[in-house]
């Protein structure tokens, strides 16, 4: 449904799904869509009541996420953001603005995979004295820190561009920032679609 209404809407955009694998090796074009209709599949099939699943929609433009849209539909909650507009969160019918932010005096919050979380996550969370940790799973990371939820999600496990390009979108429009861990921007359109290690940022 997804695809074929942003075909519909906008035909001459590239469009990189998760779910269509013919759509990977396509070469990534000045402004491309990537969309993956299940982010959190381990999370969706635990039907364990966290919901942390999500559809998500994301805009690329010159290798930056400029548009993002990210639903957790178990959670009755959806964020939305593009980089003319800031960021939203939409639930109970209710929309309001999010933003990052400012670093709590009882100190910063992680947010880190449920399923996927590795050592180097966790040497990295010691390493800066980060006491309080939670463990979620989808691009509800990335919207945690955007919302003011949470200060920082460092991942060092494996991902592709489509599970975090609509996150990453709304985090960077409502004022945080995503980055290698050796501080070198974070951008899209690899060969691969495949992404390296990185630590998206609140006011962290």
């Amino acid at each position: 449904v997804i695809l074929k209404k942003l075909k519909e809407i906008t035909p001459d955009i590239l469009i990189v799904s998760e779910e269509d694998s013919k759509s990977h090796s396509s070469k990534a074009t000045n402004q491309f869509f990537l969309i993956d209709p299940l982010d959190g599949t381990k999370e969706f099939l635990k039907k364990d009541g966290l919901g942390s699943f999500t559809v998500n929609i994301g805009l690329i433009e010159n290798g930056i996420p400029t548009l993002g849209v990210v639903y957790a539909p178990a959670l009755n909650r959806m964020f939305f953001a593009s980089v003319a507009t800031g960021a939203f969160e939409e639930s109970n019918d209710l929309i309001k603005p999010i933003t990052i932010r400012e670093l709590p005096q009882s100190g910063a919050v992680a947010v880190a995979s449920i399923s996927h979380r590795d050592e180097l996550t966790n040497t990295w969370l010691n390493d800066h004295k980060i006491k309080n940790t939670t463990s979620i799973g989808s691009s509800l990371k990335f919207c945690l820190v955007a919302c003011g939820e949470a200060d920082v999600y460092p991942r060092f496990g494996p991902t592709m561009e489509w599970d975090t390009a609509a996150g990453d979108a709304v985090l960077r429009c409502a004022g945080g920032s995503v980055k290698h861990p050796n501080d070198e921007p974070f951008n899209y359109g690899k060969s691969n679609y495949r992404n390296g290690p990185f630590i998206a940022y609140g006011s962290f």
